[in-house]
This record gives C-alpha cells, structure tokens and sequence, in this order.
C-alpha cells in the first residue's frame, strides 16, 4: 500500500515556546512514523469506519484543526471520547502524545494492569490540505501509539477529516462524507468530551445524583415547596377568591 506525500502546512511555522521546551538533539525529527513504519505495525482494522466516523463527528461537531481521540471495545462501540484543538504549531510526535495521553486520562481509566489490551484507540484529526500523509500526520501517528502503550490500550485506526471527506490512513478506505468545514468564525471549536461506559444515544454520559446534576422538579404540575412563588401563589388565589 502506497501513500501520496504532501508538505505540512503546520511545519513551516515555528513555535519558539514550544520549540524552547524540546531538547535540541535533533530527536524531535525522529518522533514520527512514515507510512511504511505505520503500515509494518499491523494495526488492527475497522469492521466498520464509516460509522465510526460518522458516530464521533455527530458526537463532537469538529471544525479545522480538532482532534478527536476515542475508545472502543471489542464490539466497536464508542466507550469514550474526548476533542480538544490543535494549537501548537510544531510538529512532534512527543508533544502530541502529551496531548492525547492527558485527553485519555482525563475520560477513561487506563488497562496497564490488564495483560493484553483489550481497548483500542482511535485518532480523528480534522484538518486543511487533501488526504496525502504528511509529517504531522506521522507525528500524531507516533503520538496515538506511544499514549496507547502508556494507558494499556491497543494502538487503532488514524483517521484524517478534510474538505474532501474522510479516509483511514494506512488502509485506503474512504469516503466523502463527512467532511471538514471551517467553525463559523474562522477559527477552530472548542473542546469537549464524549461519553464514558453507559452514555446514551445522544453521546452524552448518564448523570447520577453523585454527578452534581440539580434536583429535577416534581412531574404533574405541581410547584416544590422550595420553588419560587409556589406558596405565595397558592395565598394570592385564596385571597383573591375571598
């Protein structure tokens, strides 16, 4: 299997912050998986990605410039997700990896007790430019694998989202929709987490009492003891029927 190169946009502007926070050894350049190196590590394939792909883009809305990283289960059901931007503008595998491992650890327990992993990973990054593999599509693929080895998860699909539609990385499947657009104003949307173990339909996870959700009123048209105007109305009518 073959992959068309394209320069990356994101590599030609450097970050001196960023940059000031990597060792200057050169090893930053190495923190990236070519094609081939993607293609010998046998990651395992999606019996389904379209709907994959179309469940995690109903779920997280992305725009140019998002990052989606989900967990499946042996039956590909989403167990948890999580979407956040991308804002740095170098491009290394080690500072993606940083990323990912926080979104991870953040909406899911890791499996490192477990022998072998039984949970897999799966990268969606909605970007500019066509489908070609570029070196920041390398440095998330170097960075989707090393956070899995370090959460005790097995290493999944690498999926790109652009104006063209979406394809698996690696596998040559496709398709046109969905397809990345731009956020309204240009700039690129908010983070945002997807459900955990239990979420329901609509991707959002069941909250419990424990949760900190708010008492819901009482059902059938009667008014709390501690809801605003409850008693006080109830007065009024009395007195306005006297």
């Amino acid at each position: 299997m073959t992959f068309g190169i394209a320069p990356s946009a994101a590599a030609s502007a450097p970050d001196p912050v960023a940059d000031a926070a990597i060792p200057e050894t050169g090893e930053q350049l190495t923190r990236m998986l070519e094609p081939s190196e993607w293609s010998a590590a046998e990651i395992p394939l999606l019996r389904n990605p379209r709907e994959v792909v179309s469940g995690l883009y109903a779920r997280h809305r992305p725009t140019v410039a998002t990052v989606i990283v989900a967990v499946l289960d042996p039956e590909e059901r989403v167990r948890a997700s999580a979407s956040f931007v991308r804002r740095a503008s170098t491009v290394d595998g080690w500072v993606f990896r940083n990323a990912l491992l926080a979104q991870l650890r953040r909406v899911i327990p890791h499996d490192l007790r477990r022998r072998t992993p039984v949970r897999t990973a799966v990268l969606l990054y909605c970007r500019d430019g066509d489908a070609r593999w570029t070196q920041e599509d390398g440095a998330w693929m170097w960075g989707l694998r090393d956070a899995c080895t370090l959460h005790g998860l097995r290493c999944g699909a690498y999926i790109t989202l652009t104006r063209e539609g979406w394809q698996v990385l690696g596998e040559g499947r496709g398709g046109r929709r969905p397809h990345a657009v731009p956020a309204p104003d240009g700039r690129a949307g908010a983070s945002g987490t997807g459900a955990e173990e239990g979420a329901g339909a609509d991707g959002g996870r069941r909250r419990s009492p424990s949760d900190g959700a708010a008492p819901q009123p009482p059902t059938g048209g009667e008014a709390s003891p501690s809801s605003p105007g409850g008693a006080a109305s109830e007065l009024s009518r009395r007195v306005a029927a006297r």
